[in-house]
C-alpha cells in the first residue's frame, strides 16, 4: 500500500528511510508546540488551547501535504507569522485575538482562491532559477544562524551586534559536542545521523542534569477554548467597514506567507533532488493546494497561519523523498496532543548543531550560480545575505527578484515574456516603502 501511494522505488527510498527522515523533522521542529503557544499567549490566547491547536494543525497540514503532494513537506504555525499577529494585529492595531484569527481565516480563503486560480503556480514559475538556487543557500545560512543563536554559540552584542559566546558554558559545550558528534557520524555515512546525535546529546543532558523538565496540568478538552472562535463578521467589519486595517492585515499575512512559502518549497525540493530538468516543481499545484488548506484548518482550530517548514530539510538530509516523511511527521505531531510537554524534555543544545549542520549541507546550491555573470550574480548575492541577516525569507526573495529586474532592464534583456518578474518588483518595491 505505502509502495503504491508514495512510490518508494521510483524515488530510490525505503519504509525505514522515510520513517527516519520523519522522525528528524519532527525533532528538529517540535518547539512550534512549545514556542507558538507562548507567543500567542501573548496576545491573551489560552496558552493550552494554542498548544492543542498547534499539534492538530501541524498534523493535519504534513499528513495532507504528504498525501496529496507526495513531498517530504512538514506544515506547522510559521514563526514570524505569529509574531506579527500577536504584537502587531493584536497589540499595536488593537483587534481581539477572535478578529485576529479571522483575518487568518479571511487570508487562507484568499490564499485557496488564488491557488484554484493558478495564480501562486505563475509566480513561482516567474521567479528566476538561479533566484531559486540562492534562495537555498541563504536559508541554509538562515537555519544555521538560528542553530548558533539557539545553542548559545553566537549571542548579541551591543558593539559588534554579534559575538562568539562563552563556549565553556553548559549549553554551548554540550552543544558544540552534539555538532561534531553529528559531524562525525555523517562523515563516516551513518544512517540517521543527525537524529541519533539528537537524542545521544539529550541523554547526556537529561542524565547530567543540564536539562530539566517540569510538566504542568494539561487536557484536550482545553482545545475548545480556541476552537473555532474566530471572528470573521468582526474582521470585516473592524471600525465599521472593510478598510485599510483588514487589508493591510490580509496583505501581510498572504505576502509574507507566500514568499516564505515559495523559499522553503524550494530549498528543500532542490535539497531532495526533486526538481524537473527544467527547474520546473512536479505536482506544485498539490503542494499550494495542500499548503492553503491546512492555513484555513489552523485558523478554525485555533492558530496564526500555517506554513511549510525550512526545517523540513532535516528530513531530506537523512534521506527523506517522498510524502511519507511528512505523514510521519504529522502523526508524530497527533500523538504529542497527548503529551505535548513531553518535548520541552529535548533540549535546545541537541536539536541546535542539527540546524547548523543541515545548513551546511543546503550550501551546496550555490554551486548551480554563474559568479562570473553579475546580473546573475549580484541578485543571487543579496538574496542569500539579506535572508539570515534580516532573519526573513521574504526580504531576501524581496532583494533578490528586484535586484534581478533592475539589472536585466539595465542590460537591456527586458522580454515581454517576462512581465511577470517586473510586476513582482514593483510589488517587493511597494513592500519595502509600506515596511518603512
Amino acid at each position: 500500500m505505502l509502495e503504491r501511494l508514495f512510490d518508494l522505488k521510483g524515488h530510490g527510498t525505503t519504509v525505514r528511510t522515510e520513517v527516519l527522515a520523519g522522525l528528524t523533522t519532527f525533532v528538529t521542529m517540535a518547539y512550534i508546540v512549545v514556542v507558538n503557544p507562548a507567543i500567542l499567549g501573548a496576545a491573551g490566547m489560552p496558552v493550552a488551547a494554542v498548544a492543542v491547536a498547534t499539534c492538530l494543525a501541524s498534523g493535519f497540514g504534513s499528513i495532507l501535504m504528504g498525501l496529496l503532494s507526495n513531498y517530504p513537506l512538514a506544515l506547522a504555525p510559521g514563526m514570524g507569522l505569529n509574531a506579527y499577529f500577536t504584537y502587531t494585529v493584536v497589540k499595536v492595531m488593537g483587534l481581539p485575538w477572535q478578529t485576529a484569527l479571522g483575518c487568518v481565516f479571511i487570508s487562507s480563503v484568499a490564499f485557496l482562491v488564488l491557488t484554484l486560480a493558478g495564480v501562486r503556480r505563475v509566480i513561482v514559475s516567474a521567479v528566476p532559477r538561479p533566484l531559486f538556487a540562492a534562495v537555498a543557500g541563504g536559508i541554509g545560512l538562515f537555519i544555521a544562524f538560528i542553530g548558533l543563536a539557539d545553542a548559545g554559540i553566537v549571542v548579541a552584542d551591543p558593539g559588534t551586534m554579534v559575538k562568539l559566546g562563552s563556549l565553556t558554558g553548559p549549553k554551548p559545550a554540550l552543544a558544540l559536542f552534539a555538532l561534531l558528534l553529528i559531524a562525525i557520524l555523517q562523515a563516516r555515512r551513518v544512517r540517521g545521523a543527525i537524529l541519533l546525535g539528537i537524542l545521544v546529546t539529550a541523554a547526556i543532558a537529561w542524565m547530567t542534569g543540564l536539562a530539566h523538565f517540569s510538566p504542568g496540568t494539561y487536557s484536550l478538552r482545553d482545545l475548545s477554548a480556541a476552537a473555532f472562535k474566530l471572528d470573521v463578521h468582526q474582521a470585516l467589519n473592524w471600525k465599521g467597514s472593510i478598510g485599510l486595517s483588514l487589508v493591510e492585515i490580509v496583505f501581510v499575512f498572504l505576502f509574507v506567507d507566500m514568499f516564505d512559502n515559495i523559499g522553503t518549497l524550494v530549498a528543500v525540493t532542490k535539497r531532495a533532488g526533486l526538481i524537473a530538468p527544467d527547474g520546473t516543481i512536479p505536482r506544485l499545484n498539490r503542494i499550494l493546494l495542500s499548503d492553503s488548506i491546512a492555513m484555513l484548518f489552523g485558523a478554525l482550530a485555533g492558530t496564526s497561519p500555517v506554513t511549510s517548514y525550512v526545517e523540513s530539510a532535516a528530513g531530506v538530509a537523512v534521506g527523506g523523498r517522498t510524502g511519507l516523511t511528512s505523514v510521519v511527521v504529522g502523526v508524530l505531531f497527533l500523538a504529542t496532543l497527548f503529551f505535548a510537554p513531553l518535548v520541552q524534555a529535548i533540549p535546545g543544545a541537541a536539536t541546535a548543531p542539527a540546524l547548523i549542520l543541515v545548513g551546511a549541507l543546503m550550501m551546496g546550491a550555490l554551486a548551480e550560480i554563474d559568479w562570473s555573470d553579475a546580473a546573475e550574480a549580484i541578485p543571487a548575492f543579496l538574496t542569500v545575505i539579506i535572508i539570515p541577516l534580516t532573519y526573513s525569507i521574504a526580504n531576501g526573495l524581496a532583494f533578490g527578484i528586484t535586484c534581478h529586474a533592475i539589472l536585466k532592464l539595465a542590460r537591456g534583456q527586458a522580454r515581454a515574456a517576462d512581465w511577470l518578474i517586473y510586476v513582482l518588483a514593483v510589488v517587493c518595491i511597494a513592500r519595502f516603502v509600506y515596511m518603512a
